[in-house]
């Protein structure tokens, strides 16, 4: 992992020490002494995030991180606040100014390198996303990062946890930005967290008789639960279990005696970490629905067609079955549109889509194959019963006029279909499709409104 971090203190030896330690982890480091050139750095260079000093002359470190956090420009930016004070109203001024974390002086090597981090990958996240929604212009970022950083919406979250009064303490530090549940058997919360919806797992290292490490590497394990946060709750000073629970892929960890100011800190992040995911994992399936899909009739479209149709053919050739195309177009389409406009058309278009959809079987793939022109791809039926289906639909498109409410019309629709069977001499997909759509040709010249087979 590699990224920018930006340090900002006005002690030259602070400076250099975060310098070394971040340096000695490959990060490319950049420094300033004083808010106004940090704040200079960010306006005109990329930087991932940035580990702020809260006493400094001139504009302190909360002065800062507001003026960050109010421009659009570095509002995403992760900033942690480093610094001497640790008092609870110091934290709280954090949170309000809009700090992603804390550390304080002096600050742990583990602590240090484990926030960063974190907040790295939430960063990188957060980029994707916002790369995403600038490359397509009609989903605004706001949209696309809805509900998604962890502030506005409660969040549920599963605590494990030994000792009922840990518990209580939790849950009450947590009530005003989650739903806790908590649990003492780990096997149970194995299970709670994989057959409900959960934000955030805490995992509390009180046990007496169980190793915590467990129960986090079983979460890690199950596909249900592997991108699920984990923040484990542990005693001060215990390093190894914090570095073996790091390789294990704990998120994050925070240390008893627990500050609430603290713990609602790395919640929110971990929160906000999972919803990223989520929402760039479901724009990831969207954009592949988006590129197989056609965008008026919600059909799949001719590239979909085109990869499907060789899966479907190859399979049939390997298991000696069937495999029929029809090819159907609306007849006299053009003149829908000139008569009536093209909003008119896109009505029919619709419309005709759904009853193909209608008469299609579960296992047969309905596709637009480019203008009026739609194909269903039909696994395991020979010849007859693709001849069966056509003359269904084409039925269902003559019989039931279309209603055009652009217009204010109904419109009498007629449907030419040309269909072919694997079992008549075609070797490829290609000279399936092209068999068909000679059999729709014949269909058009033969006075439209008909379904023709190809010859054997």
């Amino acid at each position: 992992m590699t990224a920018r971090i930006l340090v900002v203190d006005d002690i030259p030896a602070n400076v250099k020490l975060l310098e070394a330690r971040l340096l000695a982890e490959y990060f490319d480091v950049l420094t300033a002494d004083d808010g106004y050139k940090a704040l200079s750095i960010c306006d005109s260079t990329h930087v991932d995030l940035i580990l702020l000093d809260i006493m400094m002359p001139g504009i302190d470190g909360f002065e800062v991180c507001e003026r960050l956090k109010a421009n659009p420009r570095t509002a995403h930016i992760p900033v942690v606040m480093v610094t001497a004070l640790d008092q609870p109203s110091d934290r709280v001024r954090g949170l309000k100014a809009g700090a992603d974390d804390f550390l304080t002086k002096p600050v742990n090597d583990l602590q240090l390198i484990s926030r960063v981090k974190s907040l790295v990958r939430l960063k990188t996240l957060s980029d994707e996303l916002r790369i995403r929604a600038d490359t397509a212009n009609n989903i605004a970022l706001e949209d696309m990062l809805k509900g998604a950083d962890g502030r506005d919406e409660m969040a549920q979250v599963l605590l494990v946890d030994g000792r009922a009064s840990s518990q209580e303490r939790i849950i009450k530090a947590l009530k005003p930005v989650a739903g806790v549940i908590a649990m003492s058997d780990p096997q149970a919360a194995l299970f709670e967290a994989a057959e409900n919806p959960v934000d955030l797992v805490i995992v509390n290292a009180n046990f007496d008789d169980y190793d915590p490490l467990r129960l986090c590497s079983q979460l890690r394990s199950l596909e249900r639960t592997r991108f699920l946060p984990l923040l484990l709750v542990t005693e001060m000073g215990a390093d190894d279990l914090i570095v073996r629970a790091l390789d294990l892929g704990v998120n994050d960890y925070i240390v008893r005696p627990i500050d609430p100011n603290e713990l609602v800190a790395r919640v929110l992040t971990q929160i906000k970490r999972k919803r990223y995911n989520d929402r760039l994992r479901m724009s990831v399936r969207q954009t592949i629905e988006l590129a197989v899909t056609d965008g008026l009739t919600g059909l799949n479209n001719r590239r979909y067609l085109d990869n499907h149709l060789k899966v479907l053919f190859n399979r049939a050739a390997a298991r000696s079955r069937p495999l029929s195309v029809c090819i159907t177009d609306i007849d006299r389409f053009k003149s829908v549109n000139d008569t009536y406009g093209h909003d008119a058309g896109d009505e029919v278009l619709k419309e005709f889509a759904a009853r193909v959809r209608s008469t299609v079987r579960g296992a047969d793939l309905a596709c637009r194959y480019g203008g009026e022109e739609f194909v269903v791809v039909m696994p395991d039926t020979d010849a007859m019963s693709a001849a069966a289906i056509a003359e269904r639909l084409r039925s269902i498109i003559e019989n039931q006029p279309f209603h055009l409410k652009t217009a204010g019309i109904m419109l009498n629709i007629t449907a030419s279909l040309g269909i072919a069977c694997n079992t008549h001499g075609a070797e490829t997909p290609e000279q399936l499709i092209k068999q068909a759509d000679r059999a729709l040709y014949e269909a058009k010249n033969g006075g439209r409104n008909r379904v023709v087979a190809a010859a054997a």
